[in-house]
């Protein structure tokens, strides 16, 4: 990217620009001056020049997915009809002072420096000329060609690593060497020192530690996603050595049964020439070859029964250390609770429900002139009435039947309203009609 000998990448396509790059040269030109050698002259400016910036060289360090940027690089990428940002330095500083871009020197220097022994810090530094004293902060590299990092960018990329880890087939047992790690994280990392960067990421948030055993580089990880990394033991390097030795057994057993296979393919061969002997010694060579064979056989068989012992032993132990923080945790909820309360206060509950249900009993029973009802000797009434009502038929009266009266002549009721007549003008005669039984109107059935 920014170290000699490499050529800076090429400047951005039109997507990754604002729409403004191409259509709007008074915007741009602005855009491109220098800022101001004080924000105090105009702030406004200032810091619309500076969003504007900031948030162009964030995303292009996103959108490309490479943590590592310099002046160079950036001037390149953004260049526009021959003419490079004039401010781009000036934004790379703000980006460091709000730490959204940092040195590599710096964070070089961050890291445990027990790390640059086992050689990163030769493979990192000798691109680009750096000595331990420019890690510890003198550096002399042009600020064109020094080289920054995407702060978050790299956390993020070293947590995907970390991921791709613990889902693979290596995470069976914590340690793996470095470069079937490198291997596996091939996708991931375009390059050795993007890779190398993430590894020193993961050991600054103590989750990897990394150890050189017989010439060859080992690393261990964190057994879980918020763990911290245990330093390395004789344990891990024991078993990483078992692992290493079930490999080559099992590399052996492939190679020696190709060698038997083509020892067989000779002695069919010999035999079609009419070449007794030497199809005879092919055969010895394959049983010898096949005897070797078993032998490896059961040693792989061996190693890997007590790799199998290491693996269950640390499930158990997982489930141990389970257990035991269960005890504790169970130990602190129940501190108070013993056998004697727990009893007396069951007591307690079923005193107060007793009282409970002769309250509601009461409360249930009483009438509204506090007068208790039977409910049995009710339901026997209604009972008694429904069995009457069933048996006995009302007795009611024969509807009457209309009887024709006979027509009246006009000779009785002229001689009726004459007798009438007569009562209306002797009130004497009144009185003992009143007392006396009342005739019936000839003629009228009533």
């Amino acid at each position: 990217m920014c170290s000699p000998g490499e050529a800076p990448p090429g400047p951005a396509s039109a997507g990754d620009l604002p729409p403004e790059w191409e259509t709007d040269d008074e915007r741009m030109a602005f855009l491109f001056s220098a800022f101001k050698q004080s924000r105090e002259v105009n702030s406004t400016e200032w810091d619309s020049k500076m969003a504007f910036w900031v948030g162009l060289v964030l995303a292009r360090g996103r959108r490309r997915g490479a943590v590592r940027t310099c002046l160079r690089e950036l001037q390149n990428g953004f260049e526009r009809r021959g003419s490079v940002p004039l401010g781009l330095g000036t934004v790379l500083r703000e980006l460091l002072r709000r730490g959204k871009l940092q040195r590599e020197s710096d964070f070089m220097a961050s890291v445990d420096s027990s790390w640059i022994s086992w050689g990163v810090g030769v493979f990192i530094l000798k691109p680009l000329k750096w000595t331990l004293s420019s890690v510890l902060g003198d550096s002399k590299i042009p600020e064109e060609e020094e080289v920054l990092i995407y702060v978050e960018l790299l956390q993020e990329k070293a947590e995907e690593v970390y991921r791709f880890y613990q889902n693979s087939a290596l995470s069976s047992h914590p340690v793996v060497a470095l470069s079937e790690l490198r291997s596996l994280c091939a996708g991931l990392c375009p390059d050795e020192r993007t890779f190398y960067l993430l590894l020193l990421q993961l050991q600054k948030e103590k989750r990897v530690t990394i150890l050189e055993q017989n010439g060859e580089k080992i690393v261990k990880f964190a057994r879980g996603l918020h763990a911290k990394v245990s330093p390395m033991n004789d344990v891990d390097i024991g078993v990483y050595q078992l692992m290493q030795s079930e490999q080559l057994l099992s590399q052996k057993v492939e190679s020696l049964s190709q060698e038997a296979e083509k020892c067989k393919e000779d002695a069919r061969s010999a035999c079609r020439a009419g070449k007794k002997q030497l199809a005879l010694r092919c055969l010895k060579s394959k049983r010898r070859t096949e005897r070797r064979i078993e032998e490896l056989h059961s040693k792989l068989d061996a190693v890997q029964g007590i790799l199998d012992r290491i693996y269950a032993s640390q499930t158990d132990q997982m489930v141990f250390n389970a257990y035991q923080a269960g005890v504790g945790a169970l130990k602190l909820s129940m501190k108070d609770v013993t056998v004697e309360r727990a009893e007396n206060l069951v007591d307690q509950i079923q005193e107060l429900c007793d009282t409970q249900d002769e309250v509601a009993q009461t409360l249930a029973g009483a009438g509204l002139n506090g007068l208790e009802v039977d409910s049995e000797e009710l339901e026997k009434e209604l009972d008694s009435l429904l069995q009457d009502s069933s048996k006995d038929s009302l007795d009611l009266p024969p509807v009457p039947q209309k009887v024709p009266s006979a027509p009246i002549s006009d000779a009785e009721l002229e001689a009726e309203l004459e007798r009438l007549s007569v009562c209306a003008a002797d009130p004497a005669q009144k009185a003992p009609s009143a007392s006396s039984e009342p005739k019936t109107a000839p003629g009228l059935n009533l």
